[in-house]
């Protein structure tokens, strides 16, 4: 009987193996590895499992792993094994996130009890989850892809119906605005969700070893291949692929990356074989491709099939009315990052945030909302504000386009904490019932989707 899945993570190896024996006898479902850094690409936001952890590891010790984790989804349980001069450690990693530890020398019984009680939180997490969605309640989505613009609800529907498919997709957008959020999105609504999600930076690869990373490669392939070396594709069975930035990818391996969408196959270097791959891919762009393919630089057979399916997501420009929600959002979640007392913006702060263009998009939103949370402003050092001659650059749309959507944001920002009840709506906000019924009106507000029940 299979009692739930976990993945195990020491860099010692004889008490890894022990250890995995262990679980495995007392019917577990046991991944290990000795390689932290790859356990994130195998964790979805739908993750039917628990990670246990050594808390001292060279390369990414316990308590990094379980941050990059919890990155993903909060609610994913993470154990620690601890020494017993590490239990102090232990103790600050339980009020930052971790849901238990274990102290070493521990034995197969006790370790197998805290992993099952950890595993029945992690389905009953799942199960509320699910019944959430089906009550009509806000689903996990909302929650990654923040915002009430007709822009952002209209991305996450496309989301919901193009990430259970099969279809390879091509998502275009600025730098910043989310692509890969996006990306793990799909997955995750996709039957790959327990598979692993590779993310792949196609710009970041050296050309002359991005097809032995992609494709892996046999002992002798090339001066210094010692071993047998799967690529990126194998390590991605079963699950999905995402090429980001894949404009930056060098022509000559857009050939070959081109056989491997069109068949399936890959051949590592060095190798006459091909092996089947059965994965998903999911192609990043910052800018639209078909201008790299009128300009030769893209080929424009593999645009083609990378683009069975695309989305764009929007720049915050296009989706200002969010900017304020989006703000707070990130606001609480870099002050329970460093550990402080969130703050709430304050309207000055609202308007000067509707005031600028974020060129960096979310990205650059994230970092303002770090900034602030650590009592640094929302500018960056040494960055200032310039102003025109009627005292306003920098501010985009018109005065009276900037006030309504700090409305909107303010009467939303209330429903919110209000459960839908208008009353403690407009006694919050100093207004009489029959106006806030107005401007709800103007502003396209849905006093429905705010509603507890």
């Amino acid at each position: 009987m299979n009692r739930g899945r976990i993945l195990l993570v020491d860099d010692d190896t004889d008490l890894r193996l022990s250890t995995a024996q262990a679980l495995d006898l007392a019917g577990f479902d046991v991944t290990d590895s000795d390689q932290p850094e790859d356990i994130p690409a195998l964790i979805s936001f739908g993750f039917n499992g628990i990670v246990v952890t050594d808390i001292r590891m060279p390369r990414l010790d316990g308590i990094s792993l379980m941050n990059q984790i919890h990155a993903l989804d909060r609610e994913i349980p993470v154990i620690l094994i601890t020494g017993h001069s590490d239990v102090q450690l232990a103790v600050r990693a339980m009020r930052e996130g971790a849901h238990d530890f274990i102290e070493k020398p521990f034995s197969g019984t006790q370790l197998a009890e805290t992993c099952a009680r950890a595993l029945d939180y992690r389905r009953l997490v799942l199960e509320n989850r699910v019944l959430r969605a089906a009550a009509g309640q806000k689903d996990d989505l909302e929650q990654r892809l923040v915002g009430r613009s007709n822009a952002i609800v209209d991305l996450r529907r496309r989301v919901r119906t193009i990430g259970p498919a099969e279809a390879d997709v091509l998502i275009i957008g600025d730098t910043g605005t989310g692509k890969e959020v996006v990306a793990r999105a799909m997955h995750d609504l996709s039957s790959r969700a327990a598979k692993p999600f590779i993310a792949i930076d196609c710009a970041a690869l050296p050309e002359t070893q991005i097809e032995s990373e992609l494709f892996g490669h046999e002992p002798g392939a090339f001066p210094g291949a010692m071993r047998t070396r799967y690529g990126r594709f194998e390590h991605a069975r079963g699950g999905t692929v995402l090429l980001d930035d894949i404009g930056s990818m060098p022509m000559a391996v857009q050939g070959k990356l081109l056989r491997v969408i069109q068949e399936r196959t890959i051949q590592p270097l060095g190798s006459n074989e091909t092996r089947p791959v059965d994965i998903r891919f999911i192609a990043t762009s910052r800018t639209p491709l078909e201008e790299e393919v009128n300009e030769g630089r893209f080929r424009a057979d593999l645009f083609y099939r990378l683009a069975v399916v695309s989305l764009t997501v929007p720049p915050l420009t296009a989706r200002r009315e969010d900017i304020p929600l989006l703000f707070a959002r990130l606001l609480t979640e870099a002050a329970a990052r460093h550990r402080i007392d969130p703050v709430t913006p304050s309207p000055t702060m609202v308007e000067a945030l509707l005031g600028r263009d974020w060129p960096g998009n979310v990205r650059e939103l994230r970092n303002a909302a770090e900034r602030t949370a650590l009592g640094l402003g929302i500018e960056a050092p040494g960055e200032t504000t310039t102003h025109g001659e009627d005292g306003d650059a920098g501010r985009a749309g018109k005065l009276s386009d900037r006030v309504a959507a700090f409305e909107k944001s303010e009467i939303e920002r209330a429903l919110l904490a209000s459960g839908g009840a208008l009353k403690p709506v407009y006694e919050s906000l100093g207004l009489s019932r029959k106006t806030l019924y107005e401007k709800m009106q103007k502003l396209g507000i849905d006093k429905s989707q705010y509603s507890d029940s």
